[in-house]
């Protein structure tokens, strides 16, 4: 068509060529050929590697992850993109948005990897994670101050049922005596003040709960209230009768309370919940929920790149249509579900099929985010492909990995390269 002799086209794309060969084409046979023989490379295994794949255990489970991460990561993904660019026209600074949702694409899967691990450390105060969910646990279920408070040397509590309980029972009139220890002087309770003994009140049990530990040695006395000493604020007092809680009643911020005269002849009981331990949120990396957790850290990463592929088709839409549809008396979500997805149907394929090629590959986030502890549970076909090649020292079943992810990324390259000549075509 341009004149120009089939001999000086084949050199100007000769380069390309030997490039391709050298780089694709090579590789991809070797790996065919490679997948067919024995750990060795020197006997002809026949089809075992390809049998691996459906017998292994460690295969299946990246398998089965591989059919999650498909299934729903472009999904989500795609969603959230379709909702930012439809939302993002709507508001004056929604440039600046996009911005911010697009900047996770400028970082590496290494370094996303490492930020997320971060993330979702266990303990709260390292992990963001957990930090906010743990603070809206606490705001509806408070944790207790005294996790690691027990009774002491001669102490007139005994274990029960999680808590402690009074050896003998009490009487009208009495003041009660229940010291504590286990908890160190930093972690108790903001509002707990200095102990007072409790005064005895007729017709009332009265009592105090305290911390029984004073530092220094020989300064202190045991099972009695010492100047410096706290008292126990908040803690929950049970009378308890054959079994059944007759009264109960709370310390106040110097460790005092006051049960009223149902609780004659009763033992004191400090229930379970006085010691039970802080909530320290979800195991985001355990083996339940670590590979959810990848495909988040995953869409945070590509909702971007989504929202801006189907930002520039919604540019391309005529508003004549839309407004068409109001003026026919569709409201704003008929109008987004039966005119503008139909139109942006091209661009979200494209951002789809995309996302699935790009998620049959992963392998940076899962390597980096997954401890060992869970890696098995997180594996996907690429680092199932990588442990066996490096770690397990198995070339043979490796190359049949990466021979099997060729044929399955290969239908969703034809879907797309068909789509792309029909859109050429119009």
């Amino acid at each position: 068509m341009t004149g120009t002799r089939k001999t000086v086209a084949a050199l100007f794309l000769l380069p390309a060529l030997v490039l391709l060969g050298a780089l694709v084409v090579y590789p991809i046979g070797y790996s065919v050929v490679r997948s067919f023989y024995d750990q060795s490379g020197d006997g002809f295994a026949g089809v075992d590697n390809y049998k691996a794949l459906f017998t292994d255990d460690g295969i299946r489970t990246a398998l089965k992850n591989n059919v999650i991460w498909v299934v729903f990561a472009p999904t989500v993904a795609t969603a959230l993109g379709l909702i930012f660019a439809v939302l993002t026209e709507r508001i004056r600074w929604g440039t600046a948005f996009k911005l911010v949702v697009f900047m996770p694409m400028a970082i590496s899967m290494l370094a996303a990897g490492i930020i997320f691990r971060l993330v979702y450390d266990q303990d709260p105060d390292k992990g963001v994670a957990n930090a906010v969910w743990v603070g809206v646990h606490d705001t509806f279920a408070q944790s207790s101050a005294f996790p690691k408070a027990h009774p002491g040397r001669e102490s007139p509590l005994k274990p029960d049922r999680g808590g402690f309980i009074t050896k003998a029972t009490v009487s009208m009139g009495d003041s009660i005596a229940l010291p504590l220890v286990g908890v160190a002087p930093d972690r108790m309770p903001d509002d707990a003040e200095r102990a007072v003994q409790a005064r005895p009140e007729l017709g009332k049990v009265t009592g105090t709960t305290w911390q029984d530990f004073t530092r220094g040695k020989g300064v202190g006395r045991l099972g009695q209230v010492d100047p410096s000493e706290l008292g126990y604020a908040g803690m929950r007092i049970e009378a308890v009768k054959d079994g059944k809680v007759v009264a109960s009643t709370k310390a106040a911020d110097d460790g005092t309370f006051t049960l009223p005269e149902a609780a004659d002849g009763a033992q004191l009981r400090l229930p379970a919940s006085n010691f039970k331990e802080p909530y320290n949120g979800l195991d985001w990396l355990g083996p339940s929920l670590v590979t959810p957790a990848i495909i988040g850290s995953y869409i945070w990463m590509w909702a971007g790149f989504a929202m801006v592929l189907i930002a520039a088709g919604l540019a391309s839409v005529p508003r004549e249509l839309m407004e068409a549809a109001r003026v026919d008396g569709a409201n704003e979500w008929q109008v987004f579900r039966r005119v503008t997805v139909p139109l942006l149907a091209p661009v979200l394929a494209v951002v789809v099929v995309t996302l699935m090629i790009n998620v049959l590959k992963v392998f940076d986030l899962v390597f980096i985010i997954a401890p060992g502890s869970s890696q098995d549970d997180a594996n996907v076909l690429a680092l199932e492909l990588y442990r066996k090649g490096f770690s397990e020292d198995q070339p043979g079943i490796a190359s049949a990995i990466a021979v099997f992810l060729l044929l399955l990324v290969i239908p969703v390259m034809w879907f797309n390269v068909r789509r792309l000549r029909r859109e050429v075509r119009r």
